[in-house]
């Protein structure tokens, strides 16, 4: 007789200790935050492609944005949402774009918080905080 080995099916592994709960809350709160980033930012540019799409037969957003950094990028498309453009494919697709560009930076300001607030943890929170003034820095940089 033969045992199958699909039939053995090991128990979910169990945090126990305060690090290891600190630690997966940690993980769930950025894989969180990171999937409704992704997921958030890919409807908002399907929706921008699909609308382009029926607007002008084919995808054609074309434009340069070399030179700008990520702030003028942004404010850019919000001040033009008063103009005759609103909500057109362009306007959705950058939102896209800034969308998924902004994610891993929100991610790293949620753990400085989460390390200042939930772990109390002086070392990490410096480091992390760091990190989130570089990338902030970097946000208004060309």
């Amino acid at each position: 007789m033969t045992e199958s080995r699909s039939s053995h099916v090991s128990p979910p592994i169990v945090p126990q200790t305060r690090e290891e709960i600190d630690e997966r809350r940690m993980e769930l709160m950025v894989g969180y935050l990171l999937l409704a980033g992704v997921i958030l930012s890919q409807i908002s540019l399907l929706l921008g492609l699909i609308l382009d799409y029926v607007e002008h037969g084919t995808i054609r957003l074309a434009y340069l944005i070399k030179g700008m950094n990520y702030f003028q990028f942004l404010t850019r498309d919000i001040l033009a949402l008063g103009g005759p453009h609103v909500w057109g494919a362009r306007t959705f697709v950058n939102l896209g774009i800034a969308l998924l560009m902004f994610t891993p930076f929100i991610r790293v300001v949620a753990s400085v918080f989460f390390f200042a607030l939930e772990e109390r943890n002086i070392k990490y929170t410096i480091f992390t905080f760091f990190v989130a003034a570089v990338l902030t820095y970097s946000l208004f940089l060309r």
